[in-house]
């Protein structure tokens, strides 16, 4: 593969990117958090060489999408689930639920999916260009600090992707934080945009199912 073309982001470099995305190529975006490294999440081979690239060993891949509505027929939601996205949507919070689609193996994890509207509107445009949905880790190898500029995602992606867009730098600079939903609160996964204290107003916080 040649090396990823670096695209300021406008809108047609946001249209370019969601035909690759459309065609099964990889992506890399800016996010109101980190650069995110985005694919179709209903495509087996392009989630199979998102992984690749990024050399990740485990655990599902996050799914940006472009509402809650979307994301709740992506997922199952409960109360407590409906809640957090209520108070933390669009923000830098991933809600793990239980998966209300086919998804391939690396996105759903042992039945559960990711779920995530970014507080970035040009972000959703590219979102809305992709049916709605698009993968969102962060565009690092694992292991790695998260990307918060385009040439961050060049240096350690270039050779793997098909495109950058550049939207400068990411304001956060932190990763989303992630908690998986349970029927008596959540539990936190990672602990990053979003406080643990500001989560606890809202649903308690809760060690095992």
């Amino acid at each position: 593969m040649a090396r990823a073309k670096l695209l300021k982001m406008d809108e047609g470099s946001i249209r370019r990117a969601a035909e690759i995305v459309s065609d099964g190529g990889l992506v890399a975006y800016p996010t109101d958090t980190v650069y995110g490294l985005g694919c179709n999440p209903f495509n087996p081979t392009a989630v199979g060489k998102l992984v690749k690239a990024k050399r990740r060993l485990r655990g599902g891949l996050p799914v940006l999408v472009d509402c809650s509505e979307t994301a709740k027929e992506l997922g199952q939601f409960n109360p407590v689930a409906v809640q957090l996205a209520n108070n933390f949507w669009p923000g830098g919070l991933t809600l793990v639920v239980p998966s209300a689609s086919e998804f391939p193996r690396e996105v759903s994890s042992e039945g559960l999916i990711g779920l995530r509207v970014p507080n970035r509107e040009d972000t959703l445009r590219l979102i809305r260009g992709c049916s709605s949905s698009l993968v969102g880790t962060s565009a690092n190898i694992s292991g790695m600090p998260a990307a918060t500029t385009a040439d961050e995602v060049l240096t350690s992606l270039g050779e793997e992707i098909d495109v950058v867009l550049d939207g400068g730098p990411c304001k956060s600079g932190k990763e989303s934080t992630v908690v998986r939903v349970t029927s008596e609160g959540c539990l936190v996964l990672r602990e990053g945009a979003i406080s643990i204290e500001s989560i606890l107003r809202y649903c308690p916080i809760v060690e095992s199912e």
